[in-house]
């Protein structure tokens, strides 16, 4: 699908400014000049007569396709440093100049489109309108261009504006980049508080029945009748995914704060909770949260991805319980259950139910930057062609990507925590942040646990 002609408009190049400006700490200035086959952006600071030339724009960066192809660049043999290989993907371009990188009289002219790439990543260009989706209406990594050339698993973006970075510190030696700290962000999608607490009588003797078949465990199906009878007001400690305490303290530990996403609405039975936010013990569960200085958030209920309504009503729902808690949070944020986004509608619809941040945009079936950054950045919604005061905050891992049969099937084992910590020194590598996902209902053994909290160490 095509867009504007006009391959930056006002808007764009104003976004494209204030990524810039946040990733370097310096406001410059983009503006577009040339015909609209020879279009060039000029990357300019206020007050100096040097500048940088972007002159090999893609229109590529401005469809929603895959079919492109990707070539290698090695930024060593240019006298560049690569923050990871020294080779980079460089989506978009069949063949490479070389130099890709030239002084010129005027500053330096940059022969590869970064500010595109950048824009094709961040906003999800390429994911508009597509029909490739999964059972889910999701659209898949296997589809993305990065899997299919093999740089799913590279933060794209943040390394060609880590060569950006160079190329600036030569125009304009004088200027102090900003240098950013690495952090880890961990969230935990709340779709099941506990196994025995919401379930009726029927209900109950099903779970009895998983625990002793499916998870071979006899203790918990001999104590969960007890356990049920005893969550009436608060979810039972003895409840195999009461995890709540443990995370916290987990987080406490590493100096992290915990968010807990919460479903507010029921919009498809066998997929949505069983609990609801008014019952007392998930106020309970969300007082003790926001008294041990954590986080609630939203995970709005699965048919909610292309309902704008919907997502602001359940919004609403969780903000009415948690005033009624005294929970007050100066900011509100979450993660679409499923992982289910629609680019064309979500976006907007999480950005006017009142939302501060939205952390769903990484692939279920396969771990990665499926936005090609791991930092946060400011949404951009293309239908409209406007800068949103929403901010992305891209999911870098998810658990049961990793570890489940489904996905890569990596189970609990020391492969799958390499695979969690690759990623993770991936972030650190960049100044980034890593962002995982963890149910609280997804530890179903020791090697869990054990994964989860080393991951959290060495931050």
């Amino acid at each position: 699908m095509k867009v504007n002609s006009q391959i930056f408009t006002r808007e764009k190049i104003r976004w494209l400014q204030t990524i810039l400006a946040e990733r370097f700490g310096t406001l410059f200035s983009i503006s577009e000049h040339g015909e609209t086959e020879e279009k060039i952006l000029c990357l300019a600071l206020s007050g100096s007569e040097v500048y940088i030339v972007f002159d090999c724009l893609q229109s590529s960066f401005q469809e929603s396709r895959s079919d492109f192809p990707c070539n290698l660049w090695n930024a060593e043999r240019e006298g560049f440093t690569s923050v990871l290989e020294s080779e980079l993907p460089a989506p978009g371009v069949a063949k490479l100049p070389s130099p890709l990188i030239e002084k010129i009289n005027s500053g330096y002219c940059v022969h590869y489109d970064i500010l595109g790439l950048t824009y094709w990543m961040l906003t999800r260009m390429e994911e508009i309108g597509r029909r490739d989706l999964d059972d889910h209406g999701r659209f898949p990594a296997k589809s993305s261009h990065a899997f299919q050339h093999d740089y799913l698993e590279r933060p794209i973006v943040d390394e060609w504006l880590h060569i950006l970075g160079q190329v600036i510190q030569c125009v304009w030696p004088q200027i102090h980049l900003k240098r950013h700290q690495f952090d880890i962000k961990v969230s935990h999608d709340v779709d099941a508080p506990a196994r025995y607490a919401f379930q009726k009588l029927g209900g109950l003797i099903r779970t009895m029945g998983g625990d002793v078949i499916v998870r071979k465990d006899l203790g918990s199906a001999l104590a969960g009748p007890w356990i049920w009878l005893n969550s009436k007001k608060e979810i039972h400690p003895r409840d195999p995914v009461n995890t709540f305490d443990w995370l916290m303290e987990q987080s406490e530990l590493h100096g992290f704060t915990s968010a807990f996403y919460f479903i507010c609405g029921r919009t498809d039975k066998t997929k949505d909770a069983a609990y609801d936010p008014e019952m007392p013990q998930v106020r309970a569960l969300m007082r003790k949260i926001y008294l041990r200085g954590h986080e609630i958030g939203l995970h709005p209920s699965y048919n909610t991805f292309d309902n704008p309504e919907e997502i602001r009503r359940e919004a609403d729902r969780l903000r009415k319980v948690c005033r009624e808690e005294s929970i007050d949070q100066s900011a509100w944020g979450g993660r679409m259950h499923f992982l289910r986004w629609d680019q064309s509608v979500t976006l907007k619809a999480w950005n006017d139910a009142g939302m501060a941040y939205d952390s769903t945009l990484g692939y279920a079936d396969l771990p990665g930057f499926r936005c090609g950054t791991c930092f946060e950045y400011p949404a951009f919604d293309i239908t409209s062609d406007q800068m949103l005061p929403l901010r992305i905050r891209p999911l870098v891992a998810m658990d049961c990507t990793i570890i489940a049969e489904r996905y890569l099937g990596l189970g609990s084992t020391e492969a799958a925590f390499n695979k969690f910590n690759e990623l993770k020194n991936k972030c650190k590598a960049v100044g980034g942040v890593f962002t995982l996902l963890w149910h609280n209902s997804f530890f179903s053994s020791a090697e869990d646990f054990s994964i989860y909290s080393r991951l959290l160490k060495d931050n």
